[in-house]
C-alpha cells in the first residue's frame, strides 16, 4: 500500500495523509458515497434491462415496423379486411432484399364468436403462418400442445385445420389440445361464415384480459373464413431493433419510388408500445427522484464531513495563510481531498454493482408479476460502463461543491483568529 501511495503525485499523496488523519470519518464519507454510487448504477441498471426486455418483447409481438394501409390503426374497418393490403408479394420481396431484414410475416386481426357446441363467447383472432412463432422466439409462452405447423408441410392435415388458443379462453371453454371448437366470423362481404378447428396447443401472452380473448390461426384459414385474399398488416421483423429507424428511412423513400395501386404506410414498434412508453416514462421519473435523493445525500454527508475537517484545521490554516499561501491554494487542497474520497466511492460503487450483476446471472431472483399481468419474470440488471460514468461525474460535482462551500468559509477567517483558534 505505502508503494502505492508513493507512486502518486505530491499533490495527491498529501491529500491521502489528510484524509488518513480521520480514517473512520473519511471511510464513512466513502461508504455513504459508495451506498449512492450502487444505488444509483444498479436501480439504472434495472432500468435498463427493463426497457431492454419491454422493447424486444413488442417488437417481437407487433413487429419492428408495420406496413399498413395509411390510417389503419386510427379507425375501424367497417367490414373485415376492408381496409387490408392485398397482392403484397411485391412489397415482401422489396423488404427481403435488405440485409437487415430477418423476416416479413402477413397477419390478419379478425373478431368473432367462438364456440363449443355448448358455451360461446366473443374472440380476437390473428391469422399468421408458422414462421411467425420463430419471430417471437422466448417471449411465447406455450402451455401445451405445439404451435401451428407449416401449412405446406407433410405433418398438416387439410382436413384438421389448427387452432391456438389463449389459456384462459381454453379454460372457458373447457376444451383441451385435441379438442374441436367453432368459429363463427362476418366475411368481408358481411355474410357470416363458421369453421370448425382442432385444437392444436395453448399459450399465454401474460395479460389476463387477453388470454380470455385471443386465439391464433393459419393465414391461409382466416382468409378462407373471411372470404378474402387480403392481410390487414405486414409485420417486418429485424435482426437488431437498434435498426429500427434507419430501416424506417429507407424503406419509406423505397415505397415512394414503387408504383403500388394503394398507399402503404409504415408505423414502427414504438408508436404500438403503449405498455412500454408508460412504463419507460414512470422509471424515468422514478430514476429521476432517486438520483436527486442520493445526490442530496452525498451533498449533506460530505459537507459535514468537510466542514469538520476544515474547523479541525483552522490554526493549519491560519498558519499557511501566514506564511504566505493564497486562500485558493489551501481551497485547492480540500478540493483535492473531497475529489479523492468521490473516486474512490465511485470506483467500490462501481464495483459492487458489477459483481451484483454477476449474483443475479447465478442466482434465480424472481420479480411478482407488474400489474395487469399473471407471469413474474426474473430480476437482472444491467453493468452499464456509460450509467457509471454519469453517476461518478455527478458525485465528484457534488463533492467538490461540498468541499468548496466549506473551504471558503474556513479561509475568510482572519489570520489572527485562526492562529489562537482552540
Amino acid at each position: 500500500m505505502g508503494k502505492l501511495i508513493s507512486l502518486l503525485p505530491y499533490s495527491l499523496r498529501l491529500a491521502w495523509l489528510n484524509l488518513l488523519r480521520n480514517g473512520r470519518r473519511s471511510a464513512l464519507s466513502i461508504l455513504i458515497i459508495t451506498i449512492a454510487v450502487f444505488a444509483l448504477t444498479s436501480a439504472g441498471g434495472f432500468g435498463l434491462y427493463t426497457y431492454d426486455s419491454l422493447k424486444e418483447s413488442t417488437a417481437r409481438d407487433t413487429g419492428h415496423l408495420t406496413l399498413s394501409q395509411p390510417g389503419y390503426f386510427e379507425s375501424d374497418e367497417e367490414m373485415p379486411l376492408s381496409n387490408g393490403l392485398s397482392d403484397t408479394s411485391e412489397l415482401i420481396r422489396t423488404m427481403m432484399k435488405y440485409d437487415e431484414v430477418r423476416g416479413v410475416q402477413p397477419r390478419i386481426d379478425f373478431t368473432g364468436l367462438i364456440s363449443n357446441g355448448v358455451k360461446s363467447t366473443i374472440f380476437m383472432g390473428t391469422g399468421v403462418n408458422d414462421r411467425e412463432f420463430d419471430m417471437k422466439g422466448p417471449f411465447l409462452d406455450m402451455r401445451t400442445g405445439k404451435t401451428l405447423t407449416d401449412i405446406t408441410s407433410s405433418r398438416y392435415d387439410a382436413m384438421e385445420p389448427e387452432i391456438m388458443l389463449g389459456v384462459d379462453l381454453a379454460k372457458n371453454l373447457n376444451v383441451s389440445v385435441g379438442d374441436w371448437i367453432t368459429l363463427l366470423a362476418t366475411t368481408s362481404e358481411g355474410a357470416l361464415n363458421a369453421f370448425d378447428f382442432k385444437v392444436h396447443g395453448t399459450y399465454s401472452t401474460g395479460v389476463p384480459e387477453l388470454d380470455k380473448r385471443q386465439l391464433y390461426i393459419h393465414i391461409d384459414s382466416a382468409q378462407e373464413l373471411l372470404l378474402s385474399e387480403k392481410v390487414s398488416t405486414l409485420s417486418v421483423f429485424l435482426f437488431d431493433t437498434e435498426k429500427t429507424a434507419e430501416l424506417h428511412q429507407r424503406l419509406d423513400q423505397e415505397l415512394e419510388a414503387m408504383s403500388l395501386d394503394y398507399d402503404v404506410e409504415i408505423t414502427p414498434w414504438q408508436e404500438r408500445a403503449f405498455f412500454y412508453n408508460k412504463v419507460k416514462d414512470l422509471y424515468d421519473l422514478i430514476f429521476g427522484v432517486m438520483g436527486f435523493v442520493m445526490g442530496l445525500v452525498v451533498f449533506v454527508a460530505l459537507f459535514n464531513t468537510m466542514t469538520m475537517s476544515v474547523t479541525e484545521r483552522t490554526r493549519e490554516i491560519g498558519t499557511l495563510s501566514a506564511l504566505g499561501s493564497y486562500p485558493n491554494e489551501i481551497i485547492y487542497s480540500f478540493l483535492r481531498e473531497a475529489g479523492l474520497l468521490a473516486v474512490i466511492g465511485v470506483v467500490l460503487g462501481a464495483v459492487m454493482t458489477a459483481l451484483m450483476t454477476i449474483l443475479l446471472l447465478v442466482v434465480d431472483v424472481q420479480m411478482p408479476p407488474p400489474p395487469g399481468r399473471t407471469d413474474g419474470y426474473p430480476l437482472n440488471i444491467y453493468f452499464s460502463f456509460e450509467l457509471v460514468a454519469y453517476a461518478g461525474v455527478g458525485v465528484v460535482c457534488i463533492c467538490l461543491l461540498a468541499a468548496y462551500l466549506s473551504a471558503k468559509k474556513g479561509v475568510k477567517k482572519p489570520i489572527t483568529e485562526a492562529l489562537i483558534y482552540v
